[in-house]
């Protein structure tokens, strides 16, 4: 089962803000032994949300979803993954609860504009907000959280410890590379290509500096990732590859993610 993360908004697109849904919800993962599998971003825009909810629904992924979830003209993400699942948008009773105590707490009118943000997809459940009251929600592995972390990063990691700790681990994998000099990739490729043969479920990585200044001085950061019992014996075998070609090693560095 993967994991992936759905960041929603113009302003990440047009650049007002910057995105930091990517780097958090990857460490939230990786602390409980997880990994993301892949990131996307999307604008406003309902006929592509639609379009992008409706293929990850279909899957077996695990997504989050951060904004749009609001009642402003420019959140279309409820009504994007109802649309996407052929189902209705109906006024969740729990939400309009926590909404009608949020507003008492401000001392605000509950009106139907903010009672929008209760309006849910048919059958989903809500994702308590620690905030202000104001839920997110899941429905078919999708779980969807307002844009502001604040409030999204404890919502994600109440949905993980909540739904998914009989997962934690099943993503942990070791990281050992080291800076390689002297040789550039199509000379390092074969290597890598037996390495990966070798060690089926092994990733090998390649990662060169491109020095502007000195155009043919070649730099690799190369390495191997995957299951732990074997990262150490692919690594070994990657690393006397690059000094049988002859390369030098500069630097070794190893971390478990």
């Amino acid at each position: 089962m993967a994991f992936g993360l759905i960041v929603i908004g113009d302003e990440i697109l047009s650049g007002k803000r910057q995105d930091q849904h990517f780097a958090k919800v990857r460490e939230l993962l990786a602390a409980r032994g997880l990994k993301l599998a892949w990131a996307q971003y999307l604008g406003d825009e309902r006929p592509r949300l639609i379009d992008v909810l409706r293929q990850s629904f279909a899957g077996d992924d695990v997504v989050f979803s951060c904004g749009g979830i609001g009642a402003t003209p420019d959140d279309h993400t409820r009504q994007s993954a109802a649309a996407a699942l052929a189902v209705p948008l109906v006024l969740h009773a729990g939400a309009r609860d926590l909404i009608a105590r949020h507003m008492v707490e401000i001392n605000q009118p509950l009106t139907p504009e903010r009672l929008r943000m209760g309006e849910l997809p048919q059958g989903a459940a809500l994702i308590p907000n620690p905030y202000n009251r104001i839920p997110g929600f899941s429905i078919r592995r999708h779980h969807f959280v307002p844009g502001f972390p604040v409030m999204a990063w404890p919502m994600i990691e109440w949905v993980l410890d909540t739904h998914y700790r009989d997962l934690f681990g099943v993503g942990s994998e070791a990281d050992r590379g080291m800076i390689v000099r002297g040789l550039n990739e199509g000379t390092l490729t074969p290597l890598m290509d037996a390495v990966e043969k070798t060690f089926p479920g092994i990733r090998v990585y390649s990662l060169p500096c491109i020095d502007p200044e000195q155009r043919f001085r070649y730099e690799i950061d190369l390495g191997v990732k995957g299951a732990l019992d074997l990262v150490e014996p692919a690594f070994a075998r990657l690393q006397a590859g690059v000094l049988e070609l002859g390369g030098t090693i500069s630097a070794q560095a190893g971390s478990e993610t």
